[in-house]
């Protein structure tokens, strides 16, 4: 008699996310799942590690990040230059990747080892912004002092050649800079790109300003530069002038003036006049920024208008690259009604790979007291609560036929129809104080087809043990981890117990991938 090989045989689906069996405490005291050292660096650095939590300060956080990439990096070098340059590309996340790049390569000097991607083609790999290669050599010689090894004066040398250019100079080589281009090119003995026959020029000139400023003379073969220093030479009473006058706001974007940098060079207030000219050459989410700037300086209805379509422009909103939650908070800071609904609409594009899932889902966001503590000087002035809460909204509205609930100590049916504005869904969410995910799934769990919980997966002793254990075994349960700690709620990794890390679409696109029977690799495997 057949005991395996039957019709009704189906393979057991695996997600990169994995869980050893190992019993652990989370940090309230409840039993845990421990995760196998991949999966709790991936969810750790996807989770803003550089930040502190509720429960675990910042310094713990690093420390916990950097022994996680040195180890790996040795005994599984393939695995750690992938995530790390995913973080930084699709990840968006740069600090963790340019740390992560460094460390990597640390710790594969000290053990001696070879296999692998090269040091020298990680640290390239991290480096996307024409700021970064100062970033990881500051972070470098800051740790391990100023001697710098070849792989990582090559890597920053791969990088220069690639990002740096006449109006990266002018945004990013500036006195608050501890390293500027001509320290940075004096390091690493970059050479100029021979496809790029005006960088030899550049590179020259970056040399020039840093070291002889007062001389220094931009070339001809970059009329950006020149451009530049024809304003920078203007006497301070002539300046405004430019501003008002017709075809200022072109004569400015051909000098790359930033919005940064216009009011030092006017040496007075950045009034009407001033952001209408540097409106139109300024990047979307810098707009998303400055909305409040623009409202307290009087900007017109005509001009804001060019901003509130620029914002909600579709193809804005992707080129980006921004967490939806930095939408929201704008929302909620912007001061006037005339921001609304092109922020309510940038939310809605920014969420567009939120997958429509069928058959009836379950989606429970914590809404406890830790996931509303935000560290200070967290960029984005919002909490894990308010993160979960767009993105179960979300996933809810998609869904096909989804029950949407929040809960902590206790748990509530947050109601919602079809087509509702994420925005005002919003307001229907509440603080309920400690967390009690096995109640909630008890509470809410109606014979749906899938499950998916948003949280930090921290739950105290006295909250009934491990929610997942409580939805039968055939259904899938997929947890979202906002805070990448070491203890998880439930298993992961076989069956239909899957855990991701942060927020983004690559993790959202994982749950049709297991439903259509395929195994989830990594995000930079797919």
């Amino acid at each position: 008699m057949a005991r395996f090989n039957t019709p009704a045989v189906k393979a057991q689906l695996k997600s990169a996310v994995t869980s050893t069996g190992r019993v652990l405490r989370t940090y309230e005291g409840g039993r845990g799942q421990e995760r196998e050292p991949r999966s709790e660096l991936f969810l750790l650095a996807v989770s803003h590690f550089v930040s502190g939590t509720f429960y675990e300060n910042a310094k713990d956080r690093d420390d916990r990040f950097i022994r996680l990439v040195r180890d790996l990096a040795v005994s599984d070098p393939e695995w750690t230059a992938g995530l790390l340059g995913w973080l930084r590309g699709e990840g968006n996340m740069r600090t963790a990747s340019i740390v992560g790049a460094a460390e990597y390569v640390h710790a594969r000097l000290a053990a001696g080892a070879t296999d692998g991607p090269s040091n020298r083609q990680v640290v390239a790999s991290v480096l996307r912004r024409p700021d970064e290669p100062g970033e990881l050599l500051a972070y470098w010689t800051s740790t391990y002092g100023r001697a710098i090894p070849k792989p990582v004066k090559r890597g920053v040398a791969d990088a220069v050649r690639r990002l740096y250019h006449a109006k990266s100079l002018l945004k990013y080589d500036t006195a608050s800079k501890g390293y500027r281009f001509g320290d940075i090119l004096n390091l690493v003995h970059a050479a100029p790109d021979a496809d790029k026959p005006w960088q030899g020029d550049l590179f020259r000139y970056a040399l020039d300003r840093r070291h002889n400023p007062d001389t220094a003379v931009p070339p001809a073969s970059l009329p950006v530069l020149s451009a530049h220093r024809g304003l920078m030479e203007l006497p301070v009473a002539e300046r405004r002038a430019v501003v008002t006058s017709e075809g200022g706001a072109e004569r400015l974007a051909a000098a790359g003036i930033t919005w940064e940098a216009l009011a030092g060079w006017l040496q007075g207030p950045m009034d009407k006049a001033a952001w209408e000219a540097v409106i139109p050459s300024m990047g979307t989410m810098a707009l998303v920024r400055n909305l409040r700037n623009f409202d307290e300086a009087g900007v017109s209805d005509e001009v804001a208008a060019q901003v509130a379509a620029r914002i909600s422009d579709p193809a804005e909103v992707a080129r980006s690259r921004q967490f939806p939650f930095r939408y929201l908070a704008a929302y909620q800071h912007a001061p006037s009604l005339r921001w609304s609904y092109p922020l309510e609409q940038a939310l809605g594009h920014s969420l567009a790979n939120v997958p429509a899932l069928p058959g009836r889902t379950l989606v429970l966001v914590d809404r406890s007291g830790s996931m509303f503590w935000s560290s200070a000087g967290e960029r984005s002035q919002l909490n894990r609560a308010d993160a979960a809460a767009i993105f179960g909204t979300a996933l809810a509205l998609r869904a096909a036929d989804a029950d949407l609930a929040e809960f902590g100590t206790t748990s509530n049916a947050v109601k919602f129809r079809k087509g509702e504005s994420v925005l005002k869904i919003l307001d229907r969410f509440s603080d309920l104080g400690g967390t009690d995910t096995t109640e909630a799934v008890r509470r809410h769990y109606r014979k749906h087809d899938r499950v998916l919980i948003i949280t930090d997966e921290q739950y105290a002793p006295n909250h009934h043990g491990d929610p997942t254990s409580q939805i039968p075994a055939h259904v899938p349960v997929y947890t979202w981890n906002l805070e990448g700690y070491r203890a998880g709620h439930g298993p992961s990794g076989t069956g239909n117990r899957h855990t991701f890390g942060g927020l983004s679409d690559a993790a959202f696109r994982m749950v049709p991938l297991l439903e259509a029977a395929r195994d989830t690799r990594w995000p930079w495997q797919a």
